[in-house]
């Protein structure tokens, strides 16, 4: 096999057993404080040790997971102060990404964002998937990130967002706060629609505000 195209594999590889993992831990099948134990990452998902530990490694750099002495990695476990702390930068942030993509985004762009709100509005009166509602939220906001044009902002919101989702996972089984988000959702994509950077700054950290005020209720 020529050299590239092992390269080429390898990373491919590396990037899925990252997703994966990343996945287990976001979705709670992998909680905070459990242990990442390579060599049975390895044995579950089939494949060899050295892209779990590239992956372990990166999820560490996002802040999904710590090392722990004599133990290897574990998963993180973000506290009250924590989070306070991640949602007031991000919503400095969120905001600013949404006001560069404010004047990015094409009309195919604002129907995938659409499309992701239209998903969760058809979802609202299923029952409960915490897994499948976070996961929308997550590519809703990682669209409007990457849409930003700011490599800055997409890697520091990249870790926060990760960080954020695995605080309060639990959230989305509450009906109310589905309802919640889907509406300041929609007013985040409204203002995005408008080409108005302050008005998409405004409605992107007003959500991220309402969250930390959902997070002290719940």
């Amino acid at each position: 096999m020529p050299e590239d195209s092992a390269m080429t594999e390898a990373s491919l590889l590396g990037r899925s057993v990252h997703r994966r993992i990343r996945q287990m831990v976001l979705s709670g099948e992998l909680t905070s404080g459990q242990s990442l134990s390579v060599p049975a990452l390895a044995t579950e998902l089939g494949v060899s040790r050295s892209p779990v530990r590239e992956a372990v490694q990166q999820l560490i750099y996002e802040g999904l997971a710590v090392s722990a002495p004599h133990v290897g990695a574990k998963v993180a476990a973000v506290d009250d102060d924590r989070i306070r702390d991640v949602l007031a930068v991000r919503a400095a942030l969120d905001g600013l990404a949404a006001a560069a993509a404010a004047t990015r985004l094409t009309e195919a762009d604002l129907d995938t964002l659409t499309g992701i709100v239209t998903a969760q509005q058809a979802h609202l009166n299923d029952r409960a998937d915490p897994a499948r509602d976070a996961q929308l939220d997550l590519e809703f906001h990682t669209f409007i990130r990457d849409a930003s044009g700011n490599t800055c902002v997409v890697d520091e919101l990249a870790r926060l967002e990760a960080q954020a989702h695995l605080y309060r996972g639990d959230l989305w089984c509450s009906a109310r706060n589905r309802r919640v988000a889907l509406r300041e959702h929609r007013r985040i994509v409204e203002a995005l629609e408008s080409g108005h950077p302050e008005s998409a700054r405004a409605a992107a950290e007003a959500h991220v505000q309402g969250l930390l005020t959902r997070l002290a209720r719940h």
